[in-house]
């Protein structure tokens, strides 16, 4: 083996880690303090960069089997009046493949059965984590891929960032049929999307400001078009999932702590979920954290790390303050000026 790490956190971050450190003959542990691995969630999208990684980890053919392409999504005012188109088709004409959808639990379950395939990589639940120092021990690498409220990261950084409110809530969930149409419908203060996920299915989600209870969430969208009050009307209350919309700020000044830790996903650089990127840069610092590893080797571990944190920090941080500017801009209340600027944007 090349050397020893201890991945803490077993979402898409952190088993995507795991799978390619494992893959570069290093040996894994992964602790989760659940009792047991989540699959809650209903649609990620992943770009052509995110497949890419994929396939590097070995899981890209079981990802593909349950994933559907997303080739067209309009954005709409609540009449139903198209203000822009998304420019799906130029993304796949660049790469030569589409952005797919999947579900989640679908992704975890694929990153889950790589990481089985291996045979030697124990997925430790019920196991919190209190503290660096403890956990670290006979280890030559951490990894903090515990999300937003990262005990690595707070071990390591203090108080230097934490998860922030931004004043809206999502409720996501899954209609049992097609819509017929995807993308985004922007009114005043809020917005509804809708996406493919799989046959016969459409993920379905609500930004509403915060405090927005799931009996209060028809009459926002009372009069919005089909089939958006449809679809609150037909699916069970009882199945929908709660979000505050939260983002790691401050930036952190790095996304490695002391030549022997590294933070990656929402531990990093949590984000809105507004342009849908949060796995897939969870997935890219995984694959960029892997390559740093296997160039340096193990008694170049410090050497590595610094340059995945050059490969990333900067690259994920944007993509979060992109993702934050865009909420703000879709959410507003001075919806003449932002869908004048909508029907600008290049389809």
């Amino acid at each position: 083996m090349t050397g020893t790490a201890i991945v803490v956190g077993a979402g898409v971050g952190g088993l995507a880690t795991a799978i390619g450190l494992r893959r570069a003959g290093w040996l894994v542990t992964v602790l989760e303090r659940r009792t047991e691995v989540e699959r809650y969630g209903t649609a990620f999208a992943l770009t052509p960069a995110a497949q890419d990684a994929l396939e590097e980890l070995g899981v890209g053919a079981a990802v593909r089997r349950r994933a559907v392409p997303y080739r067209d999504a309009r954005i709409r005012r609540p009449d139903g009046r198209v203000l822009a188109r998304l420019p799906l088709d130029r993304v796949e004409k660049k790469a030569g493949k589409p952005e797919l959808l999947l579900s989640r639990p679908y992704l975890i379950d694929a990153l889950l059965a790589g990481l089985e395939s291996f045979g030697d990589v124990p997925v430790k639940l019920g196991e919190p984590v209190a503290g660096v120092a403890d956990v670290r021990a006979g280890h030559d690498l951490l990894v903090g891929a515990d999300g937003i409220r990262s005990v690595v990261r707070q071990d390591c950084f203090g108080g230097a960032a934490g998860p922030v409110p931004i004043g809206s809530v999502a409720w996501i969930g899954i209609a049992d049929f097609e819509s017929g149409l995807h993308g985004e419908t922007w009114g005043r203060g809020r917005f509804f999307g809708l996406t493919p996920v799989e046959p016969g299915r459409t993920n379905w989600y609500a930004a509403v400001p915060d405090g927005t209870t799931a009996a209060d969430l028809p009459g926002l969208f009372e009069g919005w078009h089909d089939p958006i009050p449809r679809i609150l009307g037909t699916t069970d209350p009882a199945c929908w999932l709660r979000y505050e919309m939260r983002h790691l700020y401050p930036a952190l000044p790095s996304f490695v702590h002391d030549g022997r830790t590294a933070l990656v996903g929402d531990a990093a650089h949590a984000m809105t979920p507004n342009l849908g990127q949060g796995a897939c840069t969870a997935i890219l610092d995984a694959g960029a954290l892997t390559r740093a590893v296997v160039r340096h080797g193990r008694t170049g571990l410090a050497a590595a790390l610094r340059d995945y944190d050059r490969e990333r920090r900067r690259t994920a941080q944007r993509t979060a303050f992109a993702s934050r500017t865009l909420h703000r801009f879709v959410s507003t209340e001075r919806t003449g000026l932002r869908d004048g600027l909508a029907r600008l944007l290049p389809g």
